[in-house]
């Protein structure tokens, strides 16, 4: 097996690290990164085939798990809970039970909501240049899913303070104020939905929370650190990924010139999901051996790690012919962004409306939009966004 050294922090890398994706798909179906101290998959096919291999998992068996440093104990006590980080039976119930109350009809159902928010935030747009990631892309996910889940989108500010933070904790070279950030979050994000949560227990509404509080299979329901973990899962996860998604697809339609393209609605199903392939949120999804078990001729022992990187997978030449261009109208196999296998991610029909929606209300109400400075990609490894997007209209 190949290893190969590449920081996830060098300037470099944050901006283009696709060079090292091409290395490291070269190098065969598993390579040693020197730098996680861990192997990883860059292939299509391997990642595909280890993000649905049952026999890796996202739990670490709980005789090797380290032991928590104490003044992460907050942060890791949601953890615990949160169907991310769990495998089966345990993920099983969890998923079924956030299943039942986040339908694919629930989802469907925010479609006028969104198209009118669309509206509302292009409508305010400043005539001098601005930041299009705080004035669009940032507000329009994270309202989404506050009014979807029932929370006063004017919190919306909190909400992205507090997953901003705790999102921290999963990025590469964090620092102990990173860790120290992500801790008050965590209190003061568990303490918000406590409240939330106590309400709707006394008076329910028709919203995903109230939802949740009364998802039953076969006489299971959400406990209470189990309906605060998920609420906050899909808080950070559903507004996270889909800023970044938008950022980047803006500055990816710009580079190309396909702002006309991008306005016509029709376009929208596979502009999205060649963006999604092309330049995607998240680059890499971690996977823990459940057992000894050998993959691509390596032996795994119980409890080690492997990454999976998903970026890499989407500009495989063997699934993508011309993985490096841009084909805005491209008909090929599921790209990764979402992950694979058991845990899926449950929001990506969310983002996707989002995404169906958002680029061409833009694209067809500012067709002369442009850039008015180079965007920067933010240091931000293990997801992929911008810095800033300042444009014009």
């Amino acid at each position: 097996m190949q290893r190969l050294t590449q920081s996830p922090t060098d300037p470099a890398f944050v901006q283009d690290p696709y060079p090292f994706y091409d290395r490291a798909r070269a190098a065969g179906d598993l390579f040693f990164w020197e730098d996680y101290g861990q192997v990883a998959a860059a292939g299509y096919s391997q990642v595909k085939r280890l993000l649905k291999d049952r026999r890796l998992g996202r739990e670490m068996p709980a005789d090797l798990a380290p032991a928590i440093p104490p003044h992460l104990a907050p942060f890791y006590a949601v953890e615990a809970h949160s169907m991310l980080e769990a495998d089966p039976p345990r993920h099983t119930r969890l998923r079924g039970l956030v299943l039942r109350a986040f339908t694919s009809a629930t989802v469907e159902a925010q479609r006028p909501a969104i198209t009118a928010l669309c509206d509302r935030l292009i409508a305010a747009f400043p005539d001098s240049p601005f930041d299009l990631l705080e004035a669009y892309c940032r507000p329009l996910p994270v309202i989404t899913i506050a009014t979807l889940l029932g929370v006063d989108p004017s919190r919306a500010p909190d909400l992205l303070a507090w997953s901003g933070a705790m999102v921290g904790m999963y990025q590469a070279g964090r620092t102990r104020a990173m860790e120290d950030a992500a801790v008050d979050a965590t209190k003061s994000f568990t303490a918000f939905l406590a409240d939330e949560i106590a309400r709707r227990r006394t008076t329910p509404t028709d919203d995903l929370i109230s939802h949740l509080i009364a998802a039953e299979d076969s006489g299971s329901q959400l406990c209470a650190d189990e309906l605060t973990s998920t609420v906050i899962l899909l808080l950070n996860a559903g507004h996270e990924a889909t800023v970044h998604s938008l950022g980047n697809s803006v500055k990816t339609i710009l580079d190309e010139g396909l702002a006309p393209h991008a306005a016509v609605p029709e376009n929208a199903p596979l502009l999205t999901e060649e963006l999604l392939r092309y330049t995607p949120p998240l680059h890499i999804f971690e996977r823990i051996a459940r057992e000894d078990v050998t993959l691509y001729g390596h032996p795994f022992k119980r409890g080690e790690k492997l990454s999976c990187l998903l970026a890499a997978a989407g500009r495989d030449p063997m699934a993508y012919p011309n993985p490096h261009r841009f084909i805005a109208d491209r008909k090929s196999p599921s790209n990764m962004a979402f992950g694979g296998g058991l845990h899926f991610c449950v929001g990506a029909p969310l983002a996707r409306l989002e995404m169906h929606i958002a680029l061409p209300a833009l694209f067809s109400a500012c067709p002369q939009l442009g850039l008015a400075e180079p965007p920067r990609f933010a240091p931000i490894y293990h997801f992929h966004g911008l810095k800033k997007l300042m444009v014009t209209t």
